[in-house]
């Protein structure tokens, strides 16, 4: 990206790589805390400038969290809008986001698993966005062997992630993407004493949760995810893995992208106990995006208040 003069209007590729930048700082713990102004210097980095002298001001942890110096395209705004928040503030040192594109009726995949795809390609571009922001994209077992994904960033600029695989039993198949591609790292988590033939994970790497199979819990996955540095850690499936942390309250934020049709009988995108009042659901912070044909709802909540006032049947 060159300089971009304040005079200059934005465009979506400028925008990106202003939030890559920021998110590169949250990723090395530095993530910007304190309101400042936002440019681009003469080498193509950028930089914190005092309120009112850049592209942009920040305001961490605050709503809403910028302030256009000068007037900016929707496309740019949306951007801003959405994704700011996940690299700025005191929590964007180390967070966990998470993804479900589902139907009207909640559904993520048909009663036979398939679910390419139940969203439209802007929710792709989105999802791939969001693994360019973040030091892992998370997954479960069932969603390496059913859906086989690449879980790269080929749709956008950007580095990455660590590809990191929950499988508690050392039961994937190794004819996938993730096993075989090298184009990034693979991490598998693993419980205690699953690991006897680590041959077989000859393009991944192990490392064991200090708990037994079948359930490995999400306060585990995610200590031995940040023994490894890896802080800032995007849940992107499927819906069992995305409901086990949300059940923990280990999720800072949801992003639930909703396709217009109905599927019928499938696989739930949310599974979560059963509660007996209202009052004990969950009522996150909400905010709605459009994406193409889908709605998209960014879902906050603190951790603390997760589900431990839901009860299970």
């Amino acid at each position: 990206m060159a300089t971009v003069p304040p005079e200059d209007a934005l465009t979506e590729a400028d925008a990106w790589f202003l939030l890559r930048g920021l998110s590169e700082l949250a990723r090395a713990g530095g993530s910007v805390k304190s309101p400042c102004g936002l440019i681009v210097d003469s080498v193509g980095a950028i930089q914190l400038v005092a309120l009112g002298q850049g592209i942009v001001d920040l305001f961490p942890d605050m709503t809403p969290c910028y302030r256009a110096v000068r007037p900016l395209q929707r496309d740019v705004e949306l951007m801003f809008d959405l994704y700011l928040p996940l690299c700025i503030g005191t929590a964007s040192d180390s967070l966990v986001v998470g993804h479900v594109g589902q139907s009207l009726d909640g559904q993520i995949a048909t009663s036979t698993g398939a679910s390419c795809y139940v969203t439209g390609h802007q929710d792709l571009v989105h999802m791939h966005r969001l693994r360019a922001l973040f030091d892992a994209v998370l997954v479960g077992r069932a969603t390496v062997a059913c859906d086989n994904p690449h879980l790269t960033t080929r749709l956008v600029p950007g580095t990455n992630p660590v590809r990191v695989v929950v499988d508690p039993g050392l039961r994937s198949p190794l004819g996938r993407h993730v096993f075989l591609d090298h184009a990034a790292p693979t991490l598998v988590l693993h419980g205690r004493g699953s690991a006897d033939d680590r041959s077989r994970f000859a393009y991944a790497e192990l490392m064991e949760v200090p708990c037994e199979p079948p359930h490995l819990p999400p306060s585990l996955l995610l200590a031995c995810l940040h023994e490894r540095g890896i802080r800032r850690i995007f849940v992107e499936g499927g819906g069992v893995t995305v409901s086990h942390f949300l059940q923990a309250g280990l999720m800072d934020r949801i992003h639930v992208a909703v396709s217009p049709m109905f599927i019928g009988q499938g696989r739930p995108g949310v599974d979560l106990p059963k509660i007996d009042s209202l009052d004990q659901a969950m009522r996150p912070k909400t905010r709605t995006f459009t994406l193409g044909s889908d709605v998209l709802f960014d879902c906050e909540f603190p951790r603390a208040q997760a589900v431990s006032s839901m009860r299970a049947a």
